[in-house]
């Protein structure tokens, strides 16, 4: 795997991460009960920003050891795949 197709991966999984980490204990502004006048309430009154792209940096790291492992390793391989035909 070459360092451009590395970096490309592990941009993907650590997007994917991030959006898998973000619900993560996501309290409105509705249910702290206070509400900032002039934004929605739905908005979330704290959402640790920097905790969860930190979260999402390790869970990147980790989805993309388990691609680089599959990748490089030639764990899964389309000619172990039993029912496919040979071409």
């Amino acid at each position: 795997m070459s360092i451009s197709l590395a970096l490309a991966t592990y941009f993907i999984c650590w997007w994917l991460a991030l959006f898998m980490v973000l619900p993560f204990g996501v309290r409105t502004q509705e249910e702290e009960g206070s509400i900032i006048p002039g934004s929605v309430e739905s908005a979330p009154s704290n959402p640790h920003i920097w905790t969860k792209l930190g979260i999402t940096t390790l869970v990147g790291f980790v989805l993309f050891g388990l691609v680089y492992l599959v990748v490089a390793t030639d764990f899964i391989n389309i000619d172990k795949i039993p029912f496919l035909p040979n071409i």
